[in-house]
């Protein structure tokens, strides 16, 4: 860490406040920097130079579940910046190279936690950051950003964090950002394992966002419903318990129940980000979610047909977007072997890695 820092535990008087940098300012990333900027010195590192601008100019608004104004800085220029004790990687997990690059020679004193979906985040933050910390992030709070200088927080649930084993990160790195999170306002909590965390948020929320995805319905009730043989709960608390089979085959002794997690998040009616960018025709989190449940399975030699169906559907929904060969008589070829659960990413996801 930063030599002219002072820790900030609790009960401790801070002579210097810690200087933290958010990589990615969408909801998630929003709720981290306004908060964290009532008890740190933030910076924001964003894409667009009009992002930079408003909260440079007017700070970040937060309604709902908290009520305040925040004010930071921001910047879409990584040169320009100082070294950070603590990053906070807030990206879509397909984004987390291109955006994570410019900044990570930041933070070789500092330590980066991934608050991302799904697995293999960690991988690229240390690979890009040799001489750093990594730690392994789950988050379950949710919001949306209704601006570039608004984000409304919807549900305060915790941050479960813990060392990338890798990196050999130090547990009170872990429990020292944590603490911050905790005088932010925020919900954190410390874990020397986190990855039966980071495997039940896995597990929810590639089920949620797979099933959002392809019925374009908000997380909402029809998720955790099941009184009817039509009822989607059926399918979501299957696709549950083959996520959780799954985790059982890789040793993972998970730390919430899956299937909890969506009864409370159905009560949200929250468009999850896959549903986003279905609706947007963006590339979708989805190698990093279903598609990392439908390798780990392939690999522990456990079935998945839910989740490696669903997880097809969505990457030929994606290839729909730009296929125009309708009605257009193909060229006949032989056929080759399904290799389609080998492409893409292919974060590791075996009972003693962080993903």
């Amino acid at each position: 860490m930063q030599n002219n820092a002072v820790s900030l535990c609790p009960g401790v008087e801070t002579a210097v406040p810690k200087r933290i940098l958010i990589i990615g300012a969408g909801a998630i990333g929003s709720l981290y920097a306004a908060h964290l900027a009532r008890v740190a010195e933030v910076w924001v590192l964003v894409r667009r130079k009009e992002h930079a601008r408003a909260i440079n100019q007017r700070g970040i608004r937060v309604t709902g579940h908290a009520e305040f104004h925040a004010h930071l800085q921001a910047t879409t220029d990584a040169r320009k910046l100082p070294d950070f004790d603590f990053g906070i990687v807030a990206t879509k997990a397909n984004q987390t190279r291109e955006a994570f690059a410019p900044a990570a020679h930041l933070f070789a004193r500092g330590a980066v936690l991934s608050a991302q979906n799904g697995l293999g985040s960690e991988e690229i933050l240390a690979e890009l950051m040799p001489s750093g910390h990594v730690i392994r992030g789950t988050t379950f709070m949710s919001g949306t950003r209704f601006a570039d200088d608004h984000v409304h927080y919807e549900l305060d649930t915790a941050t479960w964090m813990g060392p990338f084993e890798p990196t050999n990160t130090p547990f009170a790195v872990v429990e020292e950002l944590a603490a911050l999170l905790n005088r932010a306002g925020l919900k954190a909590e410390a874990l020397r394992d986190a990855r039966p965390a980071q495997w039940s948020k896995l597990i929810f929320n590639a089920s949620v966002n797979a099933v959002a995805a392809l019925t374009e319905l908000p997380h909402s009730p029809h998720f955790a419903a099941e009184n009817e043989f039509s009822d989607l709960g059926h399918l979501l608390h299957a696709l549950l318990e083959e996520g959780k089979t799954v985790a059982a085959a890789l040793g993972t002794e998970l730390h919430e129940d899956p299937w909890a997690m969506n009864c409370i998040g159905a009560r949200t009616n929250h468009p999850p980000s896959m549903l986003y960018d279905i609706r947007h025709h963006l590339p979708t989190e989805v190698d990093f979610l279903g598609g990392a449940i439908a390798r780990a399975a392939q690999r522990a030699g456990v079935p998945a047909p839910l989740h490696t169906a669903l997880y097809r559907l969505i990457k030929a929904k994606e290839a729909s977007w730009s296929w125009k060969n309708e009605n257009r008589l193909e060229a006949v070829t032989d056929a080759v072997p399904d290799r389609s659960l080998e492409t893409g990413p292919r974060p590791r996801a075996d009972a003693t890695r962080q993903s």
